[in-house]
């Protein structure tokens, strides 16, 4: 993990005037003294489960999975943070430690803020507060869905629904329409909650039904409307 330039703490600054615009001039300086940006290198750790948090992420590049480690240390992937999304401040709000690890997909950029300091914000802006209301709100829809979805979902529908949200948080190539995050069987099980062997196996059903392309890591979604079908009807 290497620290950034100041030009990149910059960058970070104006993403998040743009992110909450009504900030004044001395909450911006609140900021730009209690946050740097860090650049994570492939798989490399960000946050352990059980550590006390004392600060919160911004993605600016790259891609990061939140995990759980399950019964015989089989992990469960929890979310993926969109870009320029905020992770990790949930357990900094709630005074707890963290319920979750996080770990760099790949090669990241992340803007690290001190909690004290955004909560010293929060007292002073309200529209800040309004803001993590809303993602905490919609963490919380997220978490009722995901529970639903795979304790009741076949695994069919739980595949389909995962392939929908890589395209729906990373988009996919203009020119060739493959996915922009290329997973590894396992990841890819575990973020649809099924054993490896089953994501390979419905993976392989789905590039024979024309629903799918796979090359190896790269996979292109070819009918969007039946893969939305499956993965509503589970």
């Amino acid at each position: 993990m290497d620290s950034s330039p100041a030009a990149d703490q910059t960058t970070a600054l104006l993403i998040l005037a743009r992110l909450w615009p009504t900030l004044t001039d001395e909450q911006m300086r609140i900021l730009s003294e209690n946050m740097v940006v860090r650049n994570y290198e492939k798989h490399e750790t960000i946050y352990l489960e059980g550590e006390e948090p004392s600060q919160m992420f911004l993605l600016l590049d790259g891609k990061v999975k939140i995990y759980k480690e399950g019964v015989g240390g089989r992990t469960q992937i929890v979310r993926m943070p969109k870009p320029l999304g905020f992770f990790g401040y949930r357990a900094g709000f709630a005074g707890d430690t963290y319920s979750t690890s996080a770990a760099a997909f790949e090669p990241s950029t992340l803007c690290v803020i001190a909690t004290s300091a955004v909560k010293a914000v929060m007292r002073g802006n309200f529209e800040v507060g309004v803001y993590f209301l809303n993602q905490l709100a919609r963490l919380l829809r997220h978490a009722d869905e995901q529970t639903v979805n795979l304790t009741q979902k076949h695994i069919r529908g739980r595949l389909a629904e995962g392939l929908l949200r890589l395209q729906e948080h990373y988009g996919k190539d203009s020119a060739t329409g493959v996915l922009n995050i290329q997973l590894s069987r396992e990841d890819l099980a575990s973020l649809s909650n099924m054993t490896t062997s089953n994501a390979i196996r419905t993976l392989s059903a789905f590039a024979n039904e024309r629903l799918i392309a796979v090359d190896g890591r790269r996979i292109t979604i070819i009918d969007e409307q039946q893969l939305l079908r499956i993965s509503k009807m589970g």
